[in-house]
């Protein structure tokens, strides 16, 4: 099975400019492989860095000097995002990688349809084959059909939640990284999004998830990388 990532040495650390420019070291030469098809959870108290090697891998977060994030593309080329330029960055989360946060963020007075279909669009779908992926996604997810041409601002927060897991796995990504997914669902529909998720690995997708749930955790994670204090524990099985 092929290697997609390989993160060498990844160090980062925070200036906080209003307290003097205080440092404060968030991850500490965590280095880490991954498999295409792998699901690893990352675990840790809050605080650990778990976010933090999330969001460096998604390059959100610029790493620290000295650190290797290295990803192979679709493209079947080597990219180390953790120097890759802007543009680079943005061209393979356009076409590989999607994080998917714990709170929904979308444009006002857009439909949760539109929203969710948008990824599909961006990578080329025509717009009504992206719109009935949407829809399907939407009945598997269980969201009122009523109300899928709201504005997500209208959906309680479970609603959104599915709204934003539905958004990132409709673009069937190369790696999702994926922020607590299942928190405030119920049962039925914490099942259902687990489903989903362990058919994007059987498609090839790689996934790392972060969750506190160890239901969700237990489901869905092959092996599991445990963080405290920066530092990355020994792999433990999910």
């Amino acid at each position: 099975m092929e290697t997609i990532l390989h993160v060498e040495g990844l160090r980062k650390e925070f200036h906080l400019h209003i307290l003097n420019n205080k440092r404060i070291a968030a991850l500490g030469r965590v280095s880490l492989e991954m498999k295409r098809g792998e699901i690893i959870g990352l675990t840790g108290k809050s605080g650990a860095g778990k976010s933090t090697l999330m969001k460096c891998i998604y390059r959100t977060y610029l790493p620290s000097e000295g650190s290797s994030i290295q990803f192979y593309t679709s493209g079947g080329q080597w990219i180390d995002l953790a120097t890759a330029t802007e543009h680079e960055v943005l061209t393979v989360r356009r076409t590989d990688m999607t994080y998917c946060s714990q709170f929904l963020q979308a444009i006002p007075r857009v439909p949760a349809l539109e929203v969710v279909a948008e990824g599909l669009i961006s990578r080329g779908r025509p717009r009504e084959e992206a719109l009935d992926e949407a829809r399907r996604c939407f009945t598997r997810l269980g969201l009122p059909e009523e109300l899928w041409d709201a504005y997500p601002s209208t959906f309680s927060g479970g609603e959104q939640q599915r709204i934003n897991i539905g958004r990132a796995i409709i673009s069937r990504p190369r790696l999702l990284l994926v922020d607590e997914p299942t928190a405030s669902l119920d049962q039925k529909a914490k099942d259902a999004v687990i489903d989903m998720v362990l058919e994007l690995r059987d498609a090839g997708t790689s996934i790392i998830v972060i969750t506190h749930d160890s239901y969700s955790l237990g489901r869905m994670a092959g092996r599991c990388l445990h963080l405290e204090a920066g530092q990355l524990a020994e792999a433990a099985p999910a």
